[in-house]
């Protein structure tokens, strides 16, 4: 609690608030309307340093995610820099995670006029990706609001919240004191709801388990596996899913599942009952046309989020903590019996990278496939994967297994330019941690365009980051689009003339280029004993595949 002294301002309670919620690394880009807040800035506070405000919130959210849904606090520049920042804002609320962004507005006594800078409608400008968004009446109610927004982003399903105050709130004194408060942040599941899920499920034949990013952010890895080894059935990572979810070198896992309804449905068929956990139900991107669901598969719908739960298409829906219900569900059907015949099913990314080979006259050039085996052979095995790479993701997942809990990050929101500061924040988590775990970053020349500011942040903090750049000088997932949408012609799908070494050099990064898996190899062994992030380039066959396999081989 706080005392009651007469020189204590707004600024001390704001500050007294931060340190009772253990939030004392702050992100940001300090603007003039920021200024007031940020003077004086506290010794036991750290503020990290970010040149644009979409990388600023990218580092943030990449910070809260290695830190198990830490709440992060992100300082903005009024409008301008909200504005900046939107997109990746909007990939925090739909990755759910628990920012707390803090908005500077120029003076209350300006407002009326509309000022040069003024956050106008300064609630409504981030919505409707935010889960609440508030410029408090009156000075005296910032820490309260600071509270609130707090308790609001921790609560599952967790998200940003945005709150804008004037410049002139700071200095206004604060008298009161405040209670920190704490919030419930996981729920557990209806009991007898989920006894009804759990008798649909042993009633099942041929069931099948879809898991989703909530699996890993409940740290519940050996409860999904305990359910999957009791029901002896595949085991599939939900479409486009931003965690790994499953131990991806387990016999049960079979891979994550198409991205587009019509080959999904078929890829489920011959399941009776489909069991989806802390996931939507689905996740589409490309428009390929069919069912949800083939006739006579069944869907069970587990999740923390009711808006997921709401709109799914099919299904009976269940809200709870992944693994909680996992634990419940877990309990109930231990008295199940059941055979151990798995239906055979190959991975979707097995399937894309079978469907075309490397043609034969581009074999001088590595595939993206043998680039990323090439370092997964060699990463220490706590490396941290981070990545962005839409075309090549596929091989990606294929060559570098994830094993072990959140150790395997991207978005849920599609939008380019969010993993690349994700993986400083995740970095710069290990350093205060001083977990000495490894940041590997996986980013497309294309998606390295983005956010690129953000390495100077990783240079100027020494960050333990590799950065593995393939090149293709191409939007190729946009090319692969242009097939699937029968779209030709469309301009400027090539990028020919980056010179990814000189733009990370310019930021302070130590560089390579290499040619060969040896080099690759090489480069990588190199840059593990560098002081400061390293990015490695290298150039990859550029042969397309189908953007979604429309047939899927099963057996």
């Amino acid at each position: 609690m706080a005392g009651n002294t007469s020189d204590r301002t707004v600024w001390h309670a704001f500050y007294d608030v931060l340190r009772a919620y253990d939030m004392k690394t702050v992100f940001g880009n300090p603007g003039s309307t920021e200024q007031p807040m940020l003077k004086n800035f506290p010794a036991d506070f750290e503020y990290i340093f970010g040149l644009q405000e979409a990388s600023v919130v990218g580092m943030a959210g990449g910070y809260s995610e290695a830190r198990q849904s830490k709440p992060v606090l992100v300082s903005l520049h009024t409008s301008a820099g909200t504005g900046n920042a939107m997109g990746t804002i909007v990939t925090a609320f739909l990755t759910k995670i628990p920012l707390v962004i803090i908005a500077g507005q120029q003076t209350r006594e300006m407002l009326i006029g509309e000022p040069m800078l003024a956050n106008r409608e300064a609630a409504t400008l981030p919505r409707p990706y935010i889960k609440w968004s508030y410029e408090p009446v009156r000075a005296v109610d910032v820490p309260a609001a600071l509270i609130r927004g707090i308790s609001i982003a921790l609560q599952p399903p967790m998200g940003p919240v945005y709150i804008s105050v004037p410049l002139d709130d700071w200095d206004v004194p604060y008298t009161k004191s405040f209670i920190p408060r704490s919030v419930s942040t996981r729920f557990g599941p209806d009991p007898e709801r989920l006894k009804m899920f759990a008798n649909r499920i042993q009633r099942a034949r041929r069931p099948a388990l879809v898991l989703g990013a909530e699996v890993d952010k409940a740290v519940a890895w050996d409860a999904a596996v305990s359910v999957a080894e009791l029901l002896a059935c595949p085991v599939f990572q939900a479409p486009m899913c931003e965690r790994a979810v499953f131990p991806e070198t387990h016999e049960q896992y079979h891979g994550p599942l198409p991205t587009a309804r019509g080959p999904l449905a078929q890829y489920l068929e011959g399941f009776d009952l489909v069991i989806v956990i802390g996931a939507e139900v689905f996740r589409y991107y490309p428009w390929v046309a069919g069912p949800v669901l083939a006739d006579g598969v069944e869907l069970l719908h587990i999740t923390n989020d009711p808006n997921d739960a709401a709109k799914a298409l099919v299904g009976d829906s269940l809200l709870s903590d992944a693994g909680l219900a996992l634990d419940g569900l877990y309990t109930l059907l231990q008295t199940s019996k059941r055979s151990n015949s798995m239906t055979k099913h190959y991975s979707h990314s097995e399937a894309v990278l079978s469907s075309s080979k490397p043609a034969a006259s581009s074999r001088s050039l590595m595939t993206p496939f043998e680039a990323f085996s090439a370092v997964a052979e060699i990463r220490p095995r706590d490396t941290i994967l981070v990545h962005e790479t839409p075309s090549s993701t596929a091989d990606l997942v294929q060559a570098w297994p994830s094993t072990e809990p959140e150790s395997c990050f991207t978005f849920a929101s599609g939008g380019l330019g969010w993993n690349m500061p994700a993986a400083v924040g995740v970095a710069v988590a290990q350093k205060t941690t001083s977990s000495g775990r490894l940041t590997v970053l996986v980013v497309g020349d294309g998606s390295f365009q983005y956010s690129l500011q953000c390495l100077y942040t990783a240079a100027r903090n020494k960050l333990k980051l590799i950065a593995l750049v393939p090149i293709n000088e191409e939007y190729a997932v946009l090319k692969e689009f242009a097939v699937l949408e029968e779209t030709p012609n469309v301009p400027h799908l090539d990028i020919p003339g980056l010179d990814i070494s000189a733009s990370a050099r310019s930021w302070g990064c130590s560089t390579f280029k290499a040619q060969s898996r040896d080099e690759l190899q090489r480069h990588f062994r190199t840059a593990l004993t560098a002081q400061g992030p390293v990015v490695i380039e290298f150039p990859v066959d550029r042969t397309l595949r189908p953007l979604v396999a429309q047939t899927l081989s099963r057996g």
